[in-house]
């Protein structure tokens, strides 16, 4: 269903356009987590920790995913809310051709450089060739990523958020079912994550891409080009700085897990599965500013940057409340859910995930209102200020990492978390009120 975000009030439409991608994030990232549950509780911490040591160099790829998603989604939302169908058209046939040359790119990258950084973060002996295993299978479904990715970008900008809902309940469940048949039936251990989430990210990605292409036959007007070089470097111009920005952060989690990996295989055991459910937390609130950036670029594509304001508070009280049920299960009930993933033998690995869980998880509130102004940021294209946002976190978190961790052991290392956090919360903030000046200013 394709979705005007330019009518409505923003407390109706956000809430009901938002909800469907909330609720597909949070089953893109339970097969995510399924895979270090499964990894842990039936191939042993060895692999949990191997799967968790090279999840940073993933996030790396997955950065140039989150960037081509964004840039297409930006520029297709323009075109769509100003009615300009043929351009839209474009748009999306060039996202895609980008997409085909960046993923050929990143695999040739991948195969010639991953256990290089995986030595270069000190991966421990006894967990490096399963690392490696894992990442070398990930490669193979990198076009499938970025594929899937651009989709899912494109159907946010067609305001339709339920397509993508299908196709991810569909993926996790398989996910999860080939998780468990590969691991805890034919005992393929790394090996076997890495196939389940290989098999289920090619099904998604091509179903997203089949149906992409069906709806937008049903669009009035034909495409004017096949590949158009001004719509590319509009794509590019959101793209390149969102996957600057998202680079940055994946850098500093290679300086962070190399800090990590001073502490032996227990300890990045447990910070493995705190980051993943960190990383489910803070993407959920991610989905709902990429809400935030559909939002605003309609709008702005329809002239309407009166609504944006109105958009951003209806997406922070969204976040917020959004919020609320991840700190009160990760403070609260921390021990529990770290004994999903590790039997309870594992102390060491156990402690160090609840004591991350604990620093984290009340900070969400502060993370979730920096993530809808980042919604409005890119959606109004002023990347220069998403991108410098980011510096401050990279720098406080790996410098307090290294200070605090030298006095407090690991648990000094999740201590640089908040620090990070409010930094780019401040700047995120002051940002998105100079770029509401400057819109009073030119209007």
């Amino acid at each position: 269903m394709i979705t005007d975000l330019t009518k409505e009030h923003p407390n109706k439409t956000l809430w009901r356009f938002a909800l469907p991608l909330f609720i597909s994030v949070i089953f893109q990232q339970l097969y995510n987590i399924a895979d270090s549950m499964i990894a842990g509780r039936f191939a042993g911490e060895h692999a949990l920790a191997a799967v968790g040591a090279s999840y940073p160099i993933t996030v790396i790829f997955m950065a140039f995913a989150v960037g081509i998603n964004l840039g297409a989604s930006v520029v297709v939302s323009r075109c769509f809310g100003a009615k300009n169908y043929p351009d839209m058209k474009t748009a999306v046939s060039t996202a895609f051709i980008s997409c085909a040359a960046l993923s050929a790119a990143l695999s040739v990258f991948g195969y010639l450089f991953c256990p290089l950084m995986m030595e270069l973060i000190h991966t421990p002996d006894n967990i490096f060739n399963d690392g490696v295993l894992y990442l070398n299978i990930y490669i193979y479904g990198l076009a499938f990523l970025l594929f899937y990715n651009v989709c899912t970008g494109i159907y946010t900008a067609l305001g339709d958020s339920r397509t993508p809902l299908l196709f991810l309940l569909g993926s996790s469940l398989g996910n999860i079912i080939l998780d468990y048949i590969f691991v805890a039936r034919f005992h393929w251990d790394v090996a076997g994550v890495a196939w389940a989430t290989f098999l289920a990210q090619g099904v998604s990605a091509v179903l997203a891409v089949a149906s992409l292409f069906r709806r937008l036959r049903r669009l009035p007007g034909k495409r004017s080009a096949l590949f158009d070089r001004l719509l590319f470097i509009q794509i590019a111009a959101i793209a390149i700085p969102s996957i600057m920005q998202q680079s940055v952060l994946s850098v500093g989690n290679l300086f962070v897990q190399d800090i990590v990996n001073r502490f032996g295989s227990s300890v990045i055991a447990g910070y493995s599965a705190a980051v993943k459910l960190n990383t489910f937390a803070v993407n959920s609130f991610m989905s709902l500013g990429s809400c935030l950036s559909s939002y605003t670029a309609q709008n702005i594509g329809a002239g309407r940057k009166d609504r944006i304001p109105l958009g951003f508070w209806a997406g922070v009280r969204l976040a917020l409340t959004a919020a609320v049920p991840f700190v009160l299960f990760y403070f609260g009930l921390s021990r529990q859910i770290m004994g999903l993933f590790l039997e309870s033998r594992s102390h060491e690995a156990i402690r160090a995930g609840m004591e991350f869980l604990r620093f984290v998880s009340p900070c969400y509130f502060m993370i979730a209102i920096k993530l809808m102004t980042d919604g409005i940021i890119r959606g109004s294209g002023a990347m220069k200020y998403f991108v410098i946002a980011t510096v401050p976190d990279l720098i406080l978190r790996i410098v307090l990492a290294n200070i605090f961790s030298a006095f407090f052991q690991s648990t000094g290392i999740w201590m640089a978390w908040p620090f990070g956090w409010t930094a780019t919360t401040a700047l995120t903030i002051i940002f998105y009120r100079k770029i509401l000046a400057e819109w009073k200013t030119t209007d």
